[in-house]
């Protein structure tokens, strides 16, 4: 299978997931995504505004705002740039919600958080196939927590990505996390302190075995 194949395979049955089961489906999503942000307290986000198939974490986002800095994709040509998130938002090409230009360059976030359309055995990203997300990382000056979303589950157990495409930190589906560093979990004791990176890797309990077939 490629890369191509899995996608359009993934876009099938995420427009064809049951629109009855959407709402529960979010709210799970959303519910981990609260314990992650959580542990990890980021000061800045880059989070994105759900299309109609994708998991709307719009509550989280503004749950996020209200504790810090939340950006938005602003496209570009062929990447886009962060601009803060600021209402209303103006609907753009491919249906896409953005905010007002922001001529304040940001290139430093502590987590960003990323729709996935599929997912390889690598955690890496598979989208619509624009590229845009893959060009906007190499412009970060530092790499963020990055966190993938599903609203409907769709992984392989293949390595389909190329060196260039996104990787996660961290995958959220209605099913629960995935992670790839499950085994570098450091146990802790109270004498101990650990960076933010380390306590999220700790809260993943109920991560699950990345080894499945699709």
């Amino acid at each position: 299978m490629t890369k191509s194949e899995f996608r359009s395979v993934c876009s099938k049955r995420l427009k064809s997931a049951s629109p009855a089961t959407k709402t529960m489906r979010d709210a799970r999503v959303r519910r981990t995504l609260d314990r992650v942000l959580s542990e990890l307290a980021p000061r800045s986000v880059l989070a994105y505004w759900p299309m109609e198939f994708e998991a709307d974490i719009r509550k989280t986002v503004a749950a996020a705002r209200r504790r810090g800095k939340v950006y938005l994709p602003f496209m570009d040509g062929v990447s886009f740039k962060m601009v803060p998130l600021r209402l209303p938002l103006e609907r753009k090409a491919f249906g896409i919600y953005e905010p007002r230009d922001s001529y304040r360059k940001t290139d430093l976030i502590d987590v960003a958080i990323v729709p996935a359309i599929g997912v390889d055995a690598s955690l890496g990203r598979i989208g619509f196939g624009k590229g845009m997300y893959d060009r906007f990382f190499p412009t970060l000056k530092a790499r963020p927590f990055t966190i993938f979303i599903q609203s409907c589950e769709c992984l392989t157990n293949r390595f389909l990505c190329d060196d260039y495409d996104v990787r996660s930190d961290l995958l959220i589906t209605p099913r629960g996390a995935y992670s790839m560093r499950k085994t570098h979990v450091e146990r802790t004791t109270r004498r101990r302190r650990h960076c933010r990176r380390q306590r999220c890797s700790r809260l993943f309990n109920f991560e699950k075995d990345f080894r499945r077939p699709f």
